[in-house]
């Protein structure tokens, strides 16, 4: 997200006076190890924030400052090294990604033999004549589909189907209404899976580390119902200010599902591997690894080839990885217990230290990356948690959740992005629905869902 040309400018050497002087100056109650983690910590801020080389930049250099800093290969040796150089770039392949990996080639997938589409346009196609309810079945689909695809991809998959609608609309108003509802389904429906959003992983791989898990059945059972509730608000608030009751719509939308062996091939390969992440707990088999099978059949069968591994989002798998190195870094080099001890976290009761760390994950996702925001967060979240006897896993998924529920402005996620360039909708009309269904979550997440976690016996 482009945070202004001067700060991508100052970016660079405040980075990199932010890595060198903890090193150089001493730092009470940091050792040598925390210092040099702190520097790494201090520079990532910068970067992520002004964004002056690219994320995933930042992400692997990251991994890079951490094997040259404190592993065995440290430039400057440590007196004993906090990590290993295997165990740092170990991060580019932790379970996580491997997920991840999975639920990106099944979303390239659906794409490639227009899955995506025609699911989309065959739960369209029964709301001719009523534009609210097409509105309503618009959200559904688009959230269901960004569960277990890429935000970004869902968003541009439904527009790509939404644009003739558009034109069918009465107003201006109505178009805005449905063009808003899209970015929004898209950002609450990616809170629902472990593979829906990459604030997710790296809040999984935090836990992982912690010695915690979380089954892919689990996270959906305590983010699904979230979802739906925020839903339904956005719609309402939608439909009452954009779409008036009666609006006319003349939907002509085309379904024809390919029937090619490839594509029937794809299509049970993807309803396997769904049904197995939804079954985990009667098989057994961890969501990471049935998130590989799709990778093997679909490479064995030719269904998708090295050119579609070619174009996978790569820099978004990097930039989780980025995430879990920083966070085993902090972990290991004890910065994580010098910074949580900074504050008297424990005169704060439970229910505002959640809504303070939901409230800045929110606030601060809506200005910079809800992946770079749980990169920063969930690191020093989760032994805060500890600290004050909170449940990391509470805190994991609260932190993971409000990062995903920023969506006010354009530059806040690529959905709202996408959104903004069809022209149909206005950055004040974006404000105003991001901040209703963003701070209605905050709210939901840190006073009233963790009370449904503990009744699931998650947290």
């Amino acid at each position: 997200m482009p945070s202004g040309r001067l700060a991508q400018r100052l970016g660079l050497p405040l980075a990199a006076l932010a890595l060198v002087v903890p090193m150089v100056v001493d730092v009470p109650g940091l050792d040598e190890p925390g210092e040099r983690m702190l520097g790494v910590f201090l520079m990532a801020i910068v970067l992520f924030v002004t964004e002056a080389i690219p994320l995933v930049a930042t992400a692997v250099l990251i991994i890079l400052l951490e094997v040259l800093l404190l592993s065995e290969q440290a430039l400057v040796p440590l007196a004993e090294p906090v990590t290993s150089a295997r165990d740092v770039w170990a991060s580019l392949a932790d379970p996580v990604i491997i997920l991840f990996l999975g639920g990106f080639l099944i979303a390239d997938g659906a794409a490639k033999y227009a899955l995506d589409r025609n699911l989309a346009a065959l739960i369209l196609t029964p709301f001719r004549g009523s534009a609210r309810a097409a509105l309503l079945a618009l959200m559904l689909m688009t959230a269901v589909l960004s569960m277990f695809m890429s935000n970004t991809a869902t968003t541009a998959t439904m527009f790509a189907v939404l644009l003739p609608v558009l034109g069918s609309l009465p107003s201006d108003a109505a178009r805005t209404g449905f063009a808003l509802a899209v970015p929004l389904a898209a950002n609450v429906g990616g809170i629902g899976t472990p593979v829906g959003s990459p604030p997710n992983a790296i809040a999984l791989a935090a836990l992982g580390s912690q010695g915690q898990t979380v089954s892919f059945v689990g996270w959906m059972a305590a983010a699904v119902p979230l979802a739906l509730l925020l839903l339904a608000v956005g719609w309402l608030f939608l439909a009452a200010r954009f779409v008036p009751a009666r609006t006319p719509l003349d939907l002509e939308l085309t379904v024809k599902f390919r029937r090619t062996p490839p594509a029937v091939v794809f299509y049970l390969t993807a309803s396997a591997t769904v049904l197995l992440w939804l079954t985990e707990p009667l098989h057994g088999i961890p969501a990471t690894t049935v998130g590989f099978l799709p990778v093997v059949v679909l490479l064995a069968t030719q269904v998708m080839t090295g050119e579609d591994l070619r174009v996978l989002q790569w820099p978004v798998l990097w930039l989780v990885a980025g995430g879990i190195a920083l966070g085993n870094g902090v972990g290991a080099s004890g910065l994580d217990t010098w910074l949580v001890g900074l504050v008297d976290w424990g005169v704060l009761p439970a229910t505002v230290l959640l809504l303070t760390l939901a409230g800045l994950a929110w606030g601060l996702s809506n200005v910079i990356s809800n992946s770079a925001t749980a990169n920063l967060l969930i690191p020093i979240a989760l032994p805060l948690a500890l600290t004050v006897g909170q449940d990391v896993v509470t805190v994991a998924l609260l932190v993971a959740i409000a990062c995903s529920l920023a969506m006010m402005l354009p530059i806040s996620t690529p959905p709202n992005a996408i959104a903004y360039a069809t022209g149909t909708v206005r950055t004040p009309d974006m404000v105003v629905v991001g901040a209703v269904v963003g701070v209605l979550g905050v709210l939901l997440v840190a006073f009233v869902i963790p009370l449904w976690w503990r009744l699931l016996g998650i947290g």
